[in-house]
């Protein structure tokens, strides 16, 4: 994997596209969604209004043509910066003030007609291939299995670094502002960020941060993404050893994590995995508990490729299998405060965790092969466990 390229990746995410386009009897395929550029570019544009629906970039690709199409404004720096040439990639400008310029040009590109053009949901193209192209990218390539195992050390890195400056009476806010600042020094962004303590980590499934001073436990969640792919992981710090009753929630959604990650084997189906999680929840002692907070699922170019929960039967999803270079980051939680998530990886040797503890007290959890992350506990005087 050491040699994985971005002109490889792209390689073969045109491959699977051109793929699709034949089996579809298309004349080609345009992509205009942040992820699924990301995707198809190896991560080669970073959004300048990171929350646009819309990538400033389009992808147009037919049997012949590779191309990108975005403004006379970016086209200079996807020029500089990302060297889309030694990818395949063509590349056309458009005017800032022409609002169809992508979707005209687009179209000429392709000397297609829309009615012949496949897409990842944009409404000026006829056929969508959502489902289609979002599990096409699941399967992360080497190139993009060594950039989120990258962004997963970073992450873990980050968020051991923000919440050891925690002590009783640090706010919230305070806690987040440095776990982001962490993040963009890598180049890395927080899309999701949920730091918060005491009673709103008891009452709240996602409490956000409100500067408040905060004296006895600390949550903080992270969804970070660069270069266009996600990654997932929860922490936990308190002044004091947690309460047996919290002790025992948490040695429950262990368990929860440890069942529903053992079912996400390769030729295993998502539906399977979720019915499996279920039944984790009752064996736990808690029937019924999923109900109360989404439980995660796969991550990549979204910050979860799709969800499901019992009764979802008729989702595409339900029946997709499992497969190596798949990553996962389950979610489960119980009232009261106590939540795991972690970001792994599926390969043909096993699972691989990409955000793993590493200047962290860890715990030994049965049914891991690895420590898993524990509750760093602070003292007045330093950090003691």
């Amino acid at each position: 994997m050491k040699n994985a390229s971005r002109p490889d990746h792209v390689r073969h995410v045109v491959s699977r596209l051109r793929q699709l386009i034949d089996d579809r009897g298309l004349d080609g395929i345009v992509l205009s969604s942040p992820a699924a550029v990301a995707w198809a570019t190896g991560g080669m544009n970073t959004p300048i209004d990171r929350a646009l629906p819309l990538d400033m970039v389009f992808v147009a690709v037919s049997p012949v043509a590779q191309v990108l199409v975005t403004t006379e404004v970016e086209c200079p720096r996807i020029l500089t910066d990302s060297d889309p040439e030694a990818c395949g990639f063509s590349v056309v400008a458009v005017p800032w003030y022409e609002p169809e310029g992508f979707v005209a040009s687009c179209i000429e590109q392709l000397d297609a007609a829309p009615a012949r053009l496949g897409s990842d949901g944009h409404p000026a193209f006829s056929v969508d291939l959502s489902t289609d192209l979002l599990a096409a990218r699941m399967a992360l390539t080497e190139f993009g299995q060594e950039a989120l195992r990258a962004l997963g050390r970073d992450t873990a890195l980050a968020l051991e670094a923000a919440l050891r400056t925690w002590r009783p009476g640090t706010t919230d806010r305070e806690v987040q502002a440095e776990m982001v600042r962490q993040l963009e020094l890598t180049g890395a962004e927080a899309v999701v960020a949920l730091v918060a303590g005491d009673e709103r980590v008891a009452e709240l499934r996602h409490p956000l941060a409100m500067a408040r001073p905060v004296q006895e436990r600390l949550m903080a969640v992270v969804v970070s993404r660069r270069g266009g792919l996600n990654i997932a992981a929860t922490r936990f710090v308190s002044a004091k050893e947690p309460s047996p009753e919290l002790a025992d929630k948490f040695r429950a959604v262990r368990q929860i994590e440890g069942a529903v990650l053992a079912a996400c084997k390769p030729g295993a189906t998502y539906g399977e995995a979720t019915s499996t999680l279920v039944e984790a929840y009752a064996l736990a002692g808690h029937a019924g508990a999923w109900r109360e907070h989404w439980q995660g699922g796969p991550i990549g170019y979204g910050t979860r490729e799709f969800e499901l929960a019992p009764g979802f039967e008729e989702s595409p999803f339900w029946s997709l299998v499992v497969a190596p270079g798949h990553a996962l980051a389950w979610n489960p939680s119980l009232s009261g405060g106590a939540k795991v998530e972690d970001t792994f990886l599926v390969t043909a040797r096993g699972l691989e965790c990409l955000t793993s503890p590493i200047d962290w007290p860890t715990e030994e959890i049965e049914g891991f092969s690895e420590p898993r992350p524990a509750i760093l506990v602070v003292g007045e005087d330093g950090i003691h466990k």
